[in-house]
């Protein structure tokens, strides 16, 4: 494992790094909360990112009214219990990017579908359902080429990962209806094999989940980029309310401009998860005598 000794330099970086300085300068109200009391769906995302550059010194935040190491302790308990979960729910699974002309116009977009399945084994992956669409100009890809987006853990803050990381409280903002605290999240160490989070998680401040999250994987090169020839590192992932009580992943969007023989190619990814349901039980094992559950 290396230690990290430099800060990133890319534009992905700088985009991250305004990103905090606009989340450490929010002031907020108190709203009551309403979006887990009765479940509205899933938070609606904006159109677009906007950030805010500010160069005056920030007032320090209000501290919270726990101290921060119980709403860390206590929203990396519900990440654990949402990844196990989340496996025994089946969904829809789009992902579409787009390029963009001199116009600012969508010129041409990749479209792939998906949803979970079991082998014959019973275990969980992910299977095509809808042949990949595309209409792009200066990209040629392919379902596999997307197999980068699975580096990416769903649910990067277990309490099992709680010790790679170094969190800061930066206050509070509103995520649609509901009252959140900011967390800057940090990796102690970067390694060559392995990705680690670096960005920013808003937390519900009732429930104590995780219902937001906007940053990139870093690795010892530097932000991973997901998708081959595509330079997507920076996320912003939104989730949504299940059942009432899960909070899962359901829109993750990134932009960013790709530059092919000094041509300025704008473009964006978008993936949406749709449809959550309980996932049917696994397939019955037979033997000669008698019968068993296949492994999850």
């Amino acid at each position: 494992m290396t230690q990290a000794t430099s800060s990133p330099g890319d534009a992905a970086n700088s985009r991250l790094l305004a990103a905090l300085l606009f989340l450490s300068v929010l002031t907020f109200g108190a709203s009551p909360l309403l979006a887990q009391d009765a479940p509205q769906g899933p938070i609606a995302p904006p159109p677009d990112h906007h950030v805010i550059r500010l160069g005056n010194e920030p007032e320090p935040p209000a501290p919270p009214s726990l101290p921060e190491s119980e709403i860390i302790r206590r929203f990396s308990q519900k990440e654990d219990e949402y990844l196990a979960t989340r496996t025994h729910f089946t969904y829809k699974k789009t992902i579409r990017i787009e390029e963009f002309g001199p116009d600012g116009k969508p010129s041409g977009e990749f479209q792939l579908v998906m949803e979970p399945a079991r082998d014959a084994d019973g275990k969980l992956y992910e299977k095509v359902v809808q042949r990949p669409q595309s209409t792009m100009q200066h990209f040629f890809l392919r379902s596999e080429d997307l197999e980068g987006l699975d580096r990416i853990p769903t649910f990067p803050l277990t309490t099992a990962q709680l010790k790679n990381y170094n969190l800061k409280y930066l206050g509070k903002e509103q995520v649609d209806e509901v009252d959140c605290y900011i967390f800057q999240v940090k990796p102690k160490t970067v390694e060559r094999q392995k990705a680690y989070f670096d960005g920013i998680v808003w937390v519900d401040a009732k429930y104590l989940e995780v219902v937001k999250t906007y940053g990139q994987w870093m690795t010892d090169l530097g932000p991973l980029r997901v998708i081959k020839d595509l330079p997507f590192s920076l996320f912003e992932t939104y989730r949504e309310n299940v059942e009432g009580k899960y909070w899962f992943p359901n829109y993750a969007r990134s932009d960013d401009t790709a530059e092919i023989k000094g041509q300025q190619i704008p473009v964006r990814i978008v993936i949406k998860w749709t449809d959550f349901k309980p996932l049917p039980s696994a397939p019955q094992a037979a033997t000669a005598n008698t019968s068993a559950p296949a492994n999850p």
